[in-house]
């Protein structure tokens, strides 16, 4: 028997500033955050699905994503696009594929956003 389970739980993101980051993606993904800073480097998004933990100790230049390791889901692609073009937000890419897109946070990490 395999003692790892075949599930992700979590993605983690180097984050310079945690509380800056935190306010960032709760107003990005309409979260509230009111919730609690742990050990003054981590904070949790409750996601449906993976959690996202945003960490300004593994925070390094070298160490934000150059490519996105993951997506968020959209049911309508072009409503996402312009909602994140309305934060301004920086984009890196068009719509791709009619599909993608991929954008920055605000420490250079590439994001991206996928209709499902």
């Amino acid at each position: 028997m395999i003692p790892i389970i075949k599930q992700i739980s979590t993605i983690f993101i180097p984050v310079s500033d945690i509380e800056k980051a935190r306010d960032w993606y709760c107003d990005l993904l309409g979260l509230p955050s009111d919730g609690e800073i742990l050990f003054e480097h981590l904070y949790i998004l409750s996601m449906d699905g993976t959690n996202i933990v945003l960490d300004n100790k593994i925070y390094s230049e070298d160490n934000i994503f150059k490519t996105p390791l993951f997506h968020f889901n959209t049911k309508n692609i072009n409503d996402a696009f312009e909602y994140v073009k309305s934060k301004k937000i920086e984009i890196t890419t068009n719509i791709e594929n009619g599909h993608w897109f991929n954008f920055k946070d605000r420490d250079g990490n590439i994001l991206m956003i996928c209709q499902c």
